[in-house]
């Protein structure tokens, strides 16, 4: 990870509060992030047999802790565990529900995991801190069940629907979607309250695409999703999706009008970061906007 990406001083410490844990719908839990970087907001869904959960935390302590909670609402139903990628803070305590939980992903996520998630590791150790601490003794999870199209899990009186969409923040991203509740897990295909995260770090990990994702937001959108679950962020509607989708489309207008007309890439991150903030002055993660420009310059037009 470049150095313009490490935080400049400590970082707060990642932990996932599970007693802020909110009801959204019947049987179906949302554990917020409450806008601490590297928290996710993480799922509780239950049905008459089963519970599933969805996204772990950064390390062991934060996975059990999610574990233990999911047991209590659970009481005594089978635990299934999905993650919607392979960044830490979403599957990287999955190790701590194994034999207690079955764990199971598309199997892009599932080669990311393995390609990918030692260089991952590495990395996000090196932000030192309580970021390190969370990462001391983790390793690496092996899903017990990798799918290929999709995976309806029946959960006793209700289906939850896993869906995989193709390149977008990552290459195995994968949405979680709750029919019988109108509720939609996205992941880091979408956040709130900040700019769009591209982990676009070249020629080690050059899998996000701005176009691709773009095209899965107008997918997710076409659902008609009553409540989105984000990344990380605050909680919302449909208009969640259309936010995300808005800023992507300005990203991509603003470094595509400065790329064609020849400018180098150091003025187009300049210019377009100055534009973007300008807009968008309350978001939080500005340096991802340097990898967004880095993305589209490298993509083109269909």
């Amino acid at each position: 990870m470049s150095d313009e990406l490490m935080p400049d001083g400590p970082m707060p410490d990642p932990a996932v509060r599970v007693s802020g844990a909110q009801e959204i719908a019947p049987d179906l839990l949302v554990i917020p992030n409450h806008r601490i970087g590297l928290v996710p907001n993480i799922g509780v869904i239950g049905g008459t047999r089963a519970v599933l959960v969805v996204e772990t935390g950064i390390g062991d302590a934060n996975a059990e802790q999610v574990l233990a909670f999911a047991s209590e609402v659970a009481k005594g139903r089978r635990l299934y565990l999905t993650t919607t990628h392979f960044h830490p803070e979403h599957a990287f305590g999955a190790r701590a529900f194994a034999g207690q939980a079955t764990y199971l992903v598309n199997r892009a996520q599932a080669d990311d995991l393995t390609t990918k998630g030692p260089g991952y590791l590495e990395m996000f150790r090196g932000f030192g801190g309580e970021i390190a601490r969370r990462l001391e003794g983790v390793r690496l999870p092996v899903p017990d069940v990798v799918y290929d199209d999709g995976y309806d899990l029946d959960l006793g009186g209700r289906t939850v629907r896993l869906r995989p969409t193709g390149r977008g923040h990552t290459k195995g991203d994968q949405v979680i979607e709750v029919p019988d509740a109108g509720v939609l897990f996205t992941g880091d295909l979408a956040e709130t309250g900040q700019f769009a995260i591209f982990p676009w770090f070249p020629p080690y990990d050059t899998d996000v695409s701005g176009l691709r994702w773009l095209a899965v937001l107008d997918r997710l959108a076409a659902t008609g999703p009553r409540v989105v679950v984000p990344g990380h962020g605050d909680l919302g509607g449909p208009g969640v999706l259309d936010g995300v989708r808005d800023y992507l489309r300005e990203l991509r207008d603003e470094t595509w009008r400065r790329r064609d007309s020849a400018m180098g890439e150091g003025e187009i991150v300049a210019e377009v970061r100055a534009a973007l903030v300008e807009r968008h002055p309350e978001w939080a993660g500005q340096e991802w906007i340097e990898r967004g420009v880095g993305c589209l310059c490298a993509e083109q037009a269909a």
